[in-house]
């Protein structure tokens, strides 16, 4: 796996989030090198502003928003359009969501899907698939 895509409201923000435990899990991947993406059914234009502001390696290296881009989750082609986006194919990114709906319409672009429940075990197997051991340190 080489691309990590997650999901902003309901896993980095909102209700059933640790935005720390997801953040620290989304440096120590960026620190070995994978590439990674916040991909939101939010609306975009301007009050899409703050979201797209994660980008450009300040917490992910790309910020897809539906409303920009005229798409939305779970139709396969915005996943397609996110994994180009990192310049790796659907089968070499991990898609994170708290909506099954959204994780079986990444799988269908040919993504890992990691339907989101709790930020521990999240990021528990985050470090499964991404073969992190628990003591890699995170680095910024």
């Amino acid at each position: 796996m080489q691309g990590l895509v997650v999901d902003f409201g309901g896993v980095l923000a909102g209700s059933g989030s640790d935005r720390a435990v997801l953040t620290e899990i989304i440096g120590a991947l960026r620190a070995v090198g994978v590439r990674s993406a916040i991909l939101s059914n939010d609306p975009g234009g301007p009050a899409g502003a703050e979201l797209r502001g994660l980008g450009n390696g300040v917490l992910v290296d790309e910020v897809v928003l539906s409303g920009d881009v005229g798409m939305a989750k779970p139709d396969p082609r915005i996943y397609r359009l996110t994994a180009d986006r990192l310049g790796l194919a659907p089968v070499d990114c991990v898609f994170v969501d708290d909506l099954a709906v959204n994780v079986r319409g990444a799988a269908a672009s040919g993504m890992v899907g990691v339907h989101h429940v709790d930020p521990e075990a999240t990021a528990t197997e985050l470090r499964i698939l991404f073969d992190l051991g628990q003591g890699v340190p995170v680095q910024w």
